[in-house]
């Protein structure tokens, strides 16, 4: 609790002898010894929650206004320095900002974990794949922590940050981004040493303007990185974007890809379906024959992305590779496979959707044996490149599925360029919602059916997905 006053305020209380067990912005999830962080939303202000999280077990609340409470209040926007005598649990402390004062809370925390390295990973497609897969390896020696489930913004970045102990000696960090400027906040709080880049696409273009902008706001983690060899990027060397950011740090350069010339690299690449893929990996004088349980051809780049990590900090080869092969798909790896009706296969990527990502789970749907089934969802935040985007990925669906179906208005543009470009019109089905979805594949599918379901979060086609699955049971 000393802390989180010191941080605020500048001076060191005499506090009670409490430690913070969790930090959190949802007081249902508030336990004995937690720290609760009031934001005010669109649709519920945290604010009124304060005295729940406090009734969990809360000890300390951070707040921008008056609260229903009986705890004491310590106003951290006029003390100057000034502490009252005593202080008391529970604790509101009052600020300006509440997303600002958990950004200082997290730096000043970071600040005291001086034997923490930390890996911050960023890009169009890929950065919680490999943030999993980089983590796993990097657990066969260090003690590690990574960003949970899609923490990987200005609220979910610092939370991570909160949860590093003296314990931890590796912390794997997603950094995610709308603009310029968000990276380089990130970036501040965790101050890492090694910047992994996967891919540039024009995802989230509406929000950033320009393709040129991205490319910006993604290098904003290189030029964070401290000079070699204390700071190294890690770059793709197959992505031109990615590979010129080595002139925009101090940092220590590791290139990855399929390209003899980049420093890490994989040929002879076999896709095994669901069983993973195998590949030759090359590293300087050496060759070594790597499988891992990842689904699709394009994971090979996650792997070789672990695999740089591994390298800059100092494991073996042994190491390495029982930490690709130790990781297992799961939610957290987006692309799995589940159960659907009468022994179909469902290909579940419902977390999100991009050109890129979904071309890439296409990919993998081809290389599958079975009637071949991709019911595509909208692609949103693309800006001007929406409708080319959604052309692209039909033009590709066309060559690898044998039957499309598509949710939503954007959609449509999807089977529309499918139908136009050669596909027979009966085997493209355009739909309003994930209910006709359901619908539609129930009496569709089947047997060695392979089901491909992809699209944007908001549309939540989840459902598609849970509604097959209980189906098949």
């Amino acid at each position: 609790m000393a802390d989180v006053v010191e941080a605020l305020v500048g001076t060191r209380p005499d506090a009670p002898a409490q430690a913070i067990t969790a930090t959190v912005i949802d007081s249902r999830e508030a336990q004995p010894g937690a720290l609760f962080v009031a934001f005010e939303g669109e649709r519920v202000d945290g604010h009124d929650f304060v005295g729940d999280a406090f009734s969990r077990g809360a000890v300390a609340a951070l707040a921008e206004h008056g609260v229903s409470s009986e705890a004491q209040v310590l106003d951290a926007r006029t003390t100057d320095g000034g502490l009252p005598e005593t202080i008391t649990l529970p604790l509101v402390i009052r600020v300006n900002e509440t997303l600002m004062a958990l950004h200082r809370l997290a730096t000043f925390w970071r600040e005291r974990q001086t034997g923490l390295r930390v890996i911050g990973i960023t890009g169009s497609v890929g950065k919680t794949t490999t943030k999993e897969l980089a983590a796993a390896v990097l657990s066969r020696r260090y003690a590690t922590v990574k960003s949970e489930a899609s923490y990987n913004n200005e609220i979910g970045l610092p939370l991570t940050l909160l949860g590093v102990t003296g314990r931890h000696e590796r912390a794997v960090l997603e950094m995610g981004m709308y603009d310029v400027g968000e990276i380089a906040d990130l970036a501040r709080m965790g101050q890492p040493h090694v910047g992994v880049v996967t891919i540039i696409r024009p995802v989230h273009l509406e929000r950033a303007g320009s393709f040129e902008r991205i490319v910006q706001a993604k290098t904003e983690l290189v030029e964070a990185l401290p000079p070699g060899p204390e700071g190294t990027a890690i770059l793709n060397y197959d992505d031109e974007n990615v590979r010129n950011m080595a002139g925009s740090t101090e940092a220590d350069i590791l290139t990855y890809g399929l390209s003899p010339e980049a420093d890490l690299w994989a040929d002879d690449i076999e896709g095994l379906g669901l069983e993973g893929i195998r590949f030759q990996l090359h590293h300087g004088d050496e060759t070594l024959h790597v499988k891992v349980p990842l689904l699709g051809r394009h994971s090979v780049h996650t792997a070789l992305r672990a695999t740089a990590v591994g390298l800059v900090e100092g494991l073996g080869w042994q190491e390495i590779i029982e930490g690709l092969h130790g990781v297992e798909p799961s939610d957290q790896l987006r692309l799995v496979a589940v159960e659907g009706p009468d022994g179909a296969t469902i290909l579940d990527d419902t977390y999100n959707a991009s050109p890129a990502s979904t071309i890439a789970a296409l990919n993998l749907l081809d290389e599958l044996e079975g009637r071949k089934i991709a019911v595509l969802g909208d692609m949103l935040e693309l800006g001007a490149y929406e409708h080319e985007g959604h052309e692209k990925v039909g033009m590709r669906a066309l060559e690898v599925a044998d039957v499309v179906v598509t949710v939503g208005a954007l959609g449509a543009i999807i089977g529309e360029t499918a139908v136009r470009w050669g596909m027979r019109p009966e085997a493209v089905h355009i739909l309003g919602d994930n209910t006709d979805v359901v619908q539609l594949l129930r009496e569709m599918v089947g047997g060695d059916d392979v089901i491909l379901v992809k699209g944007s979060r908001a549309l939540q086609m989840e459902e598609i997905v849970d509604a097959l699955a209980a189906g098949s049971h």
